[in-house]
């Protein structure tokens, strides 16, 4: 247990509080959906979704790259409204994390690789402007997980200590980066552990 109260937590937004908002799974549905190559689209995928998702490039930029580099009988729209409703939220970490907010007063930030219009359309859909105070995004920022420097910039833009923030991440290469900077990590596997693990920080609703 930290030895500081935790007054700030550091939340990955895909995994954690709502689905993966275009992983590996989601894209495949779209290409059974819209008679595409899978394999195809992936490979161009791979090699243009960094530029996308550390914001230097636009999601229609994106997409002309890996869908449509050529002609289609579906329109740009047609293809990002399929994107958009990939995302579902889990209601039960969404509501630990606010009554924790409430409760202990916490800072809440996201810390999330994610692209620009996608992440607006996550932060507009589930209302999480409501309850997080701080979104720390790799497309906003210009800087993507793993790099120190997107922790560090949350450290900065949140001013809190290390020792007082905890850090909700599903992929553990995260993880042991955020702890290397002296952070808290919790790496999560489902609703009951990280809860578990919250507690254990002084971090309960009881």
């Amino acid at each position: 247990m930290s030895s500081a109260p935790i007054t700030t937590l550091f939340l990955d937004l895909g995994g954690v509080l709502l689905s993966n908002g275009w992983d590996t799974a989601c894209r495949k549905k779209a290409a059974e959906a819209f008679g595409l190559n899978a394999q195809e689209m992936e490979e161009r995928h791979h090699l243009t979704f960094d530029t996308y998702e550390v914001g230097k490039l636009t999601l229609d930029g994106y997409l002309e790259r890996i869908v449509f580099y050529q002609s289609r009988p579906f329109t740009m729209q047609e293809f990002r409204k399929f994107m958009f409703a990939q995302s579902y939220p889990f209601p039960e970490m969404i509501e630990l994390v606010q009554k924790l907010k409430a409760k202990h007063g916490l800072k809440v930030a996201v810390l999330s690789n994610e692209g620009r219009e996608l992440q607006v359309h996550r932060i507009q859909a589930f209302d999480l402007a409501s309850f997080i105070d701080y979104f720390i995004v790799s497309s906003f920022v210009h800087l993507r997980k793993p790099d120190e420097e997107i922790f560090r910039l949350a450290l900065d833009v949140s001013q809190t200590p290390p020792p007082q923030c905890a850090y909700i991440e599903d992929r553990p290469m995260f993880v042991d980066v955020a702890r290397r900077l002296g952070i808290e990590g919790i790496c999560h596997r489902g609703y009951a552990t990280t809860k578990a693990a919250l507690a254990g920080l002084s971090l309960s609703l009881d």
